[in-house]
């Protein structure tokens, strides 16, 4: 018989606190911060960061004068994110753990703008997840996401593909955070959210992952720190076809590399862009 006592585990958390997502993220902070410069950022505003990790997009923010709030579902990504407020003397903005699908402590109509740069995207139930992105919006303000395509031929969906095959099929009812990318499907989610058509727009956009030195030292890491390829490498090694998941990952990298000797793949997303109706 189960014990009713044992708090059941969350299995997004534990994907998210496997690893260590602040590795892979330093290759991404010049993107960050460049689309952040594309939000209209006014000192002032008050901006939620929904899946922020440690703060690649949430640091930025706050350096224009924003007032930010960073939540995640993982407890190292959030103390890693107040660190580096920390360590920048940033007194204006906060990291806090909390479900993408169920902002209970937010109130309605809180924040100027709600961003989520692949972050909200693997939270599960998505259509309460757009609805606590509205929900948490000020009338008239802003929702803006990143969200990875499906079948996308660029780094992160083929990564996450790649890792897919390796790995046991999903529960019974699991949606894909790659539905995120499709446009009809966040369509769907945001009008259920009380947005109207006219007021959702998309757009093709890059991401680039930058660091010195060639593709495989980014492969590492992501097969060290990121809790998707972390667990494709975990289920390769029991079936003994961790060599061919290395050279296919290794053959990804290298195949989108256009930095060089340097490592700079640029990956695809779609840029979502909500507004409340006022």
């Amino acid at each position: 018989m189960a014990d009713l006592g044992t708090p059941v585990a969350n299995p997004n958390k534990a994907l998210w606190e496997k690893g260590d997502f602040t590795r892979i993220a330093q290759s991404m902070r010049e993107s960050g911060k460049e689309l952040v410069q594309q939000l209209g950022v006014r000192p002032g505003m008050r901006i939620l960061d929904l899946g922020c990790g440690d703060g690649t997009t949430a640091l930025p923010a706050a350096e224009l004068g924003a007032e930010v709030l960073g939540v995640d579902i993982a407890s190292n990504l959030v103390a890693a994110g107040n660190a580096r407020a920390r360590a920048a003397g940033l007194h204006n903005i906060r990291f806090e753990e909390g479900d993408a699908s169920r902002l209970s402590n937010l109130a309605d109509a809180s924040f100027d703008l709600v961003v989520s740069i692949f972050g909200a995207m693997f939270a599960p139930r998505p259509f309460d997840v757009a609805r606590e992105m509205v929900r948490v919006a000020k009338p008239g303000g802003g929702i803006v996401m990143g969200n990875w395509i499906p079948g996308d031929p660029t780094l992160v969906a083929q990564i996450l593909k790649v890792s897919s095959a390796y790995t046991p099929p999903p529960p019974e009812g699991f949606v894909s955070p790659m539905t995120w990318g499709d446009e009809a499907q966040v369509r769907e989610r945001f009008e259920a959210a009380g947005v109207s058509p006219g007021n959702i727009r998309f757009e093709r956009a890059t991401w680039r992952f930058r660091q010195p030195g060639p593709p495989n030292g980014l492969l590492a890491i992501f097969r060290d720190y990121y809790g998707p390829t972390m667990n494709a490498f975990e289920a390769a090694a029991r079936a003994g076809r961790v060599d061919q998941l290395e050279r296919e990952l290794a053959d990804l990298f290298n195949r989108h590399n256009h930095g060089g000797s340097d490592t700079d793949i640029p990956a695809t997303f779609l840029k979502v862009a909500a507004t409340k109706e006022g």
